[in-house]
């Protein structure tokens, strides 16, 4: 029986114990003996986040496959223990082994937001790891991060010693067993480190130098060790068929916030948003074998019990088997009890088709996002969406039987007018009037609109990526024009309307486009008391404000500022596939508000094609 790292008077004096215990089902417990390489993957953020995450699943089973290294877990704890852990000086610890951190061979990070980057000081501190990578010698873990975020890792580059460009299991196993040779050879961390450098998607920024003009702009960025190369390629797996994937996911103690098991049927999106990054960045799309995906998902609502399977993609009405998979599931599960979660659906008779089939084992909202009110913006942004789409697909939505509609919008978006503003509301009411059309004794309750706003944020490989953001007063302006115009409307009492927090939003834009200078503002907004800010709760806007104030950095250059194309931007070094021509040409047909067709429409020549598979090579 392990022992607990942590006292039983700690875990009854903690919310949710179980956060920290481990020992889950389906948990990996290797013998220390046999094992050469120990890895602690971390989720930076409260356990019930972490544990939803399908990638943490993923690197769990793919790096425990490898006979001779053990993958364990941590994720960031909660504020009560925090403050426990400093009080007492407890050292942070992985679940499987309670175990410290600090002796584990490596320590790698997921990065799915910005908002985390001050947990990931939280959790280096409290495993007692020097923050930022210079001070660290010979006796700490090799601290690796990889995620959506790291396609911009300039802001975090001083707390890490590599990075992880692009999807960990095409080169990730093949990292790991050139460190267990150079642990056996008996390497330095710095000799193992300029191995590394020469592993395609790794990179390393103490192998980089970057120099600024007296404006503040990147003047250069070279590297300076010939081990190092000019350019990152990001690392695609082009089969999807002969990816690991986890059929025994660990299933945790508690409730998590996606209690379910979750199917990636596939990677990438064919619809090319011009606001989102994900699109550009997961290119090219790639589906699943659908046979293989039938089997997966019996074995993995078999190993752990659960009753839900989410499916999950950027965009899953654009899965080519998607029918034939949900009448697969209907069918294997019907009356066991097993709810089919469809997230990221678009808004057309299909997906309301396939919906339908799922509807009587649990009948919840449907969830759609025109992003904007005006076809003029959505052409803007390449939303692919006309009101008669929205409008037909919300008739056959109500006609089936849905009442709750959620519907997201952005503001703020570049090019935006008030009048694009007011169309919101007016879209929302024109949605309410096909509900009220149909017969009194056809309708099956009160028709609910949930109107939910974000702020834009523009993203690094995406064509706003020069964009200028707004102010938090103006996004704050731009949110009223919307409530006021909303308050005219007929049917208001049958929609509700909220927002995203403008501060938030320009914290995170600031981190999203970042160089490698905001690395002492994160460090400063830590030590000021910053952490989960991410949570609405904890955010604390003011001591943001004074990290950037402290450390005489200009918050304004990093988000009102509009970039020059020829400007260096800091990730111009990660080569994603998708071109800067194109990403460029893309800006252009936005400000003309032409449309580019989808993938499957007809190929831009976005250069995602030169990784090979998936929607590139389908025909």
């Amino acid at each position: 029986m392990r022992e607990l790292a942590l006292p039983k008077e700690v875990l009854m004096a903690v919310e949710k114990p179980a956060r920290y215990i481990g020992n889950e089902v389906n948990v990996i417990i290797k013998d220390l003996k046999e094992v050469d390489v120990r890895f602690c993957i971390c989720f930076p953020d409260v356990y019930e986040i972490g544990m939803s995450h399908l990638g943490i699943q993923v690197i769990y089973d793919l790096l425990n496959q490898l006979p001779d290294v053990w993958c364990e877990r941590v994720y960031s704890p909660w504020v009560d223990l925090d403050r426990v852990m400093r009080e007492k000086n407890l050292s942070l610890f992985a679940l499987e082994s309670q175990d410290p951190i600090k002796n584990f061979d490596w320590l790698g990070f997921t990065i799915q937001y910005e908002m985390c980057y001050t947990n990931i000081l939280q959790v280096l501190e409290l495993s007692r790891i020097p923050l930022r990578s210079v001070d660290r010698g010979e006796e700490y873990p090799i601290v690796i991060g990889g995620g959506p975020s790291t396609f911009n890792p300039e802001p975090m580059a001083d707390f890490f010693d590599l990075f992880y460009i692009g999807e960990a299991e095409e080169s990730l196993p093949k990292l790991l067993e050139i460190y267990k040779k150079g642990k056996k050879e008996g390497l330095n961390k710095q000799e193992f480190l300029e191995k590394a450098a020469q592993v395609e998607g790794i990179y390393l920024p103490s192998f980089y130098d970057v120099s600024y003009y007296e404006d503040g702009r990147i003047s250069a960025f070279k590297s300076n060790t010939d081990s190092a190369p000019s350019v990152i390629k990001k690392q695609v797996v082009k089969e999807m068929e002969k990816a690991p994937y986890p059929t025994k996911p660990v299933v945790p103690f508690l409730q998590v916030t996606q209690d379910r098991v979750v199917l990636e049927i596939q990677r990438g999106c064919i619809r090319g948003c011009r606001f989102c990054q994900g699109g550009m960045v997961y290119r090219p799309t790639r589906g699943q074998d659908v046979n293989r995906l039938k089997k997966i998902a019996s074995e993995m609502l078999k190993n752990t019990g659960y009753q839900e399977i989410s499916l999950s993609s950027l965009s899953s009405s654009d899965y080519l088997d998607l029918e034939e998979l949900v009448n697969y599931l209907v069918d294997e599960f019907k009356g066991k009890g097993v709810n089919i979660s469809l997230p990221s659906l678009r808004i057309d008779s299909f997906s309301l088709n396939v919906m339908s089939k799922v509807q009587d084992v649990k009948k919840s909202s449907l969830t759609f996002a025109p992003e904007s009110g005006s076809q003029r913006l959505r052409d803007v942004i390449n939303k692919g969406l006309t009101k008669e789409m929205i409008l037909s697909g919300a008739t056959m939505a109500f006609e089936s039987g849905w009442t709750k509609v959620k519907l997201y919008f952005m503001l703020g978006l570049p090019t935006e007018t008030d009048e694009d503003i007011k169309e919101i509301p007016c879209l929302c009411e024109e949605i309410t009037k096909v509900y009220y059309e149909i017969p009194k004794e056809e309708r099956t309750g009160k028709c609910q609109i949930n109107m939910s706003c974000s702020f834009f944020i523009p993203k690094p490989f995406t064509p706003f990526q020069w964009c200028a953001m707004e102010s938090p007063k103006e996004y704050i302006r731009r949110a009223k024009v919307l409530r006021d115009e909303l308050s005219n409307q007929l049917n208001r009492k049958s929609i509700k309307f909220n927002w995203h927090e403008a501060d938030v939003t320009i914290i995170e834009g600031a981190l999203a486009r970042g160089d490698r200078r905001m690395s002492k503002v994160i460090e400063k907004a830590y030590e000021l008391g910053c952490l989960y800010d991410s949570w609405s709760d904890w955010f604390n806007n003011e001591l943001w404000l004074q990290a950037f104030e402290q450390t005489d950095t200009s918050i304004d250059f990093y988000t009102t500022r509009e970039r020059s194309f020829e400007e260096i931007l800091p990730w111009d070094f990660i080569d994603i596939g998708v071109t800067k021509e194109y990403l460029l040409e893309e800006w252009k047909r936005a400000v003309k508000g032409e449309v580019t067709p989808n993938c499957r429409g007809g190929c831009s020549g976005c250069g995602a094609n030169e990784y090979g598979g998936g929607v590139c090579f389908e025909n």
